[in-house]
């Protein structure tokens, strides 16, 4: 018992140094794969994001929805269809969109409020707090030219919104959602939603929980796999080009090039699966999946 105890101390000795430096400061968490539709895997995520909020780091939630949203298409028989990792969204569909994620948005504030944490829900639609201009239409592999319809582009975040949040020590939870110019709503990639709050922000870390472990590289014969641990610009060029990094994957990394580039300090690719990987990532030495620096 005591052994087990020390070993409780030891931890919270290591996270210190961490808990220093990271007070004040803000971190995005874009919750995605299994962070989302593994309901352990959600409240152990959110439970980390109820302890940041409690050692007085900053966390903004970004959340999607496809899943779930694309079950409640099939049950209004509107048909879902994608182009290069972008949902084709016309008016009924974006309908659709913003019922499921202001239900989803709703639903992760009363987990991180029943968990004793603070917790404030928007749709990036509202107010707004995320303008966007379309989305220019998309060529696919095939070399077609597909128009997604009302699908943003993030021009602008008010960050004033988010920090009337954080002086209420409370958790931005935000749906990808904006309006352009004429007020219309768009439906956002929760990637690239994140990737631009975080730089509005400057935040220190932009977080992609996922359900794979990070970026991994193969041998040849495709048996052996490494995790790649850290990765530059250069590094992630390379590893696209030669198709290393592919089908979900590249949205996440050229979401999170964007965010460095404009001012975000790191970028983490880890896994939801794993408990408590966000607060692995963050407060210790090693740390987890992958990191991606300037």
């Amino acid at each position: 018992m005591k052994d087990k105890a020390l070993e409780k101390v030891s931890i919270l000795i290591e996270a210190l140094p961490y808990i220093q430096r990271f007070q004040g400061r803000t971190v995005v968490v874009k919750l995605g794969g299994s962070a989302m539709s593994n309901p352990a895997c959600l409240l152990e995520a959110l439970r980390d994001v109820v302890f940041l909020e409690t050692v007085r780091v900053r966390p903004v939630l970004i959340h999607g929805g496809g899943k779930r949203i694309s079950e409640r298409m099939k049950a209004a028989r509107v048909a879902a269809d994608f182009v290069e990792g972008l949902r084709v969204t016309d008016a009924k569909t974006v309908r659709i969109v913003r019922e499921v994620l202001a239900e989803i948005n709703g639903e992760l504030v009363d987990k991180i409020e029943g968990m004793g944490g603070r917790a404030r829900g928007m749709l990036g639609s509202d107010g707004p707090l995320l303008t966007v201009r379309k989305h220019p239409p998309v060529k696919t592999a095939a070399g077609e030219t597909v128009d997604v319809g009302l699908v943003g582009e993030v021009t602008s975040v008010k960050t004033e919104f988010l920090r009337r949040v954080f002086r209420k020590s409370a958790v931005p939870i935000i749906a990808p959602l904006g309006k352009d110019g004429r007020g219309r709503i768009h439906n956002i990639n929760g990637d690239a939603a994140a990737a631009e709050v975080a730089a509005a922000l400057k935040a220190e870390k932009l977080v992609f929980l996922t359900d794979v472990e990070g970026i991994v590289s193969r041998s040849g014969s495709g048996e052996e796999r490494q995790l790649l641990s850290s990765l530059n610009r250069g590094d992630i060029e390379n590893l696209l080009r030669e198709g290393i990094i592919g089908g979900g994957m590249i949205p996440k990394v050229k979401a999170g090039l964007r965010a460095l580039e404009k001012g975000v300090k790191k970028i983490h690719i880890i896994d939801g699966r794993l408990k408590h990987s966000l607060l692995l990532e963050i407060f210790t030495e090693k740390g987890i999946g992958t990191e991606i620096v300037k």
